[in-house]
């Protein structure tokens, strides 16, 4: 859809019971951002649209992007207070996805959505796979370990093509950027989850800022996706800790049928864009 026929598309009056179940939304992207470090914007789209009512997807895209990204922030405290964050990669994948989250978000803007989710959702189901065949491998880097000799090319390469992805689809990317992390690094799991927060937060403040010039964002509904993720974030991060020491498999598990299952929802959500119907 061209720029200018999606800047038509202002903020939208929502009702009391809208605003309440707005909130009530934030708190489940926020609890996947503290457990995963991803699968927030995955959440807070549909559930914008289908549980809170929101009618301009396009707002939508925007407004959740920079709740997402506040989300992502906050949730970053009690992760680096824990020792789950390495500093160092994870800025370098921030800052240089970046630059690739604009363009992208630039390019996805005129671009039609349910064509993008649709073939987006088939990418989410390759990761998925990936990630439940190295359950078992993922984690096995301990936390104190020095990534590879070799890794930041692979750091910068994998932060060129998510921060593209995300910002083209308008997410933040942590289903992308913690297995980036890991591959690229060899960090454990729960590092690579603490360690997305930097980019999935980077990322989606840009996208935000990018849709924002357009006037496709709600301050007033990212405000309350926000303080909803404030709770949700601090109960996910305090689960995800406890399941990094229980085993390395299990959030690589958590991780990879989680977004097998949002993948399955939209594929059959975005079957139409095809002209394709069950």
């Amino acid at each position: 859809m061209p720029i200018d026929t999606l800047a038509s598309h202002a903020p939208a009056a929502l009702s009391t019971t809208q605003h309440v179940l707005a909130v009530v939304s934030g708190l489940a992207v926020g609890f996947s951002l503290g457990l995963i470090g991803g699968g927030g914007s995955i959440l807070a789209v549909p559930l914008l649209l289908y549980l809170v009512g929101y009618p301009n997807p396009h707002v939508v895209i925007g407004t959740t992007a920079l709740a997402v990204s506040m989300n992502a922030y906050l949730n970053l405290i009690p992760h680096a207070r824990a020792g789950n964050v390495r500093w160092k990669q994870a800025l370098w994948f921030a800052v240089v996805g970046a630059v690739s989250a604009y363009v992208g978000s630039s390019l996805g803007k005129a671009v039609d959505g349910k064509k993008l989710l649709f073939l987006f959702a088939l990418l989410m189901l390759v990761i998925a796979g990936l990630m439940l065949r190295r359950r078992d491998g993922a984690g096995a880097t301990q936390s104190g370990a020095q990534p590879h000799a070799e890794s930041l090319p692979r750091l910068i390469a994998a932060a060129v093509l998510v921060g593209l992805l995300a910002g083209f689809f308008g997410i933040g990317g942590g289903f992308l950027i913690v297995p980036g992390l890991v591959f690229s690094t060899g960090m454990p799991m729960i590092v690579a989850i603490g360690s997305s927060l930097v980019s999935v937060g980077t990322f989606g403040l840009t996208t935000a800022i990018n849709y924002a010039r357009s006037g496709l964002l709600d301050f007033t509904v990212a405000l309350l996706y926000i303080g909803g993720g404030v709770l949700g974030g601090w109960l996910g991060t305090r689960m995800a800790t406890h399941l990094g020491k229980q085993g390395k498999g299990t959030l690589n598990l958590i991780f990879a049928l989680l977004v097998a299952a949002v993948a399955l929802y939209m594929l059959w959500r975005n079957l139409s864009a095809f002209g394709l119907h069950l």
